[in-house]
């Protein structure tokens, strides 16, 4: 794709993200996250008519008198999107490949946390830390991480959601909300999982395609692990294959559920018939509902 493509489509995904985000997702997004909560600014003595309660203990003894915890409003949120452009990405039998989902879905995102006076950043990975956008505000911002996600070309082939997780926790002290953007085929980052979601609000998007979930009937067909490069042949016009295939993906996707519910991470699930926008309403109804 030549740069005047690439920002055709940027320019396209903002037109028509901006205007979701001002017609749709703007006061949700503020009122499920509103990041005016209370955070820790400094100790100072105490004075009369302090509350007790706010008292440092640890503090007051070792300087022999007592000493309380000053609190500050939480003025601003950090917004990151963990972004997953493994190979596997590349695929679509719909409207738009699982990376078409993902640039406008973290686009809107983007949009509504920088109309909320939040930062955003991104951290793209395959089965290594591709490219990694510290947090910032501004359209131009915006604009970038759009665009870098557009025109990103990998070097990885694979998926490891672990070593993202950790790289994400090592970078990021202040607490986020972080949204995991994935197609989720990979295994063994449960703790990493856990860990992130105890510190952050974690929040996983799982983009999938029909086909992974149906075969078609039409007849011998090769298939190819877009990751691994594996190939095989498979009879589709065999019903009791095309219901085993059905089967595997319901365990796989029960399977992801009882992970998110264990780790305590909310979960949108998107394929790209459907499209993000009636899943990302009902995330949001969801959270409001909640709190």
């Amino acid at each position: 794709m030549d740069t005047r493509q690439i920002l055709k489509n940027v320019r396209h995904i903002e037109i028509r993200t901006r205007g979701l985000v001002n017609q749709l997702f703007s006061g949700e997004y503020h009122s499920v996250f509103k990041g005016r909560g209370m955070e820790f600014s400094e100790v100072r003595e105490y004075q009369f008519g302090d509350d007790v309660r706010t008292i440092d203990w640890n503090v007051s003894a070792r300087f022999n008198r007592p000493f309380v915890k000053v609190f500050e409003e939480e003025r601003e949120l950090t917004v990151m999107l963990l972004v997953d452009m493994s190979a596997s990405q590349d695929y679509g039998t719909e409207k738009q490949y699982k990376r078409d989902i993902a640039a406008e879905l973290c686009a809107v995102l983007a949009f509504s946390a920088i109309k909320n006076n939040d930062k955003v950043g991104m951290l793209i990975f395959t089965d290594r830390i591709e490219q990694y956008i510290p947090p910032k505000k501004g359209r131009s911002h915006i604009l970038r991480i759009i665009r870098d996600i557009i025109a990103f070309e990998p070097e990885g082939g694979g998926t490891n959601i672990r070593a993202a997780l950790e790289y994400f926790s090592h970078v990021t002290k202040k607490r986020s909300i972080a949204f995991l953007v994935s197609d989720f085929i990979d295994s063994g980052y449960d703790q990493p999982l856990k860990i992130v979601a105890k510190k952050h609000d974690l929040i996983a998007v799982r983009l999938f395609d029909p086909r992974e979930r149906d075969l078609p009937d039409v007849g011998l067909l090769k298939l190819r692990d877009a990751e691994t490069g594996a190939e095989r042949w498979v009879d589709t016009s065999r019903r009791a294959l095309r219901h085993a295939y059905r089967k595997q993906w319901e365990r796989r996707h029960a399977e992801l559920g009882k992970r998110f519910l264990s780790s305590n991470v909310d979960s949108i699930a998107v394929d790209t018939q459907r499209g993000y926008l009636q899943p990302l309403i009902e995330f949001f109804r969801m959270r409001e509902r909640r709190y």
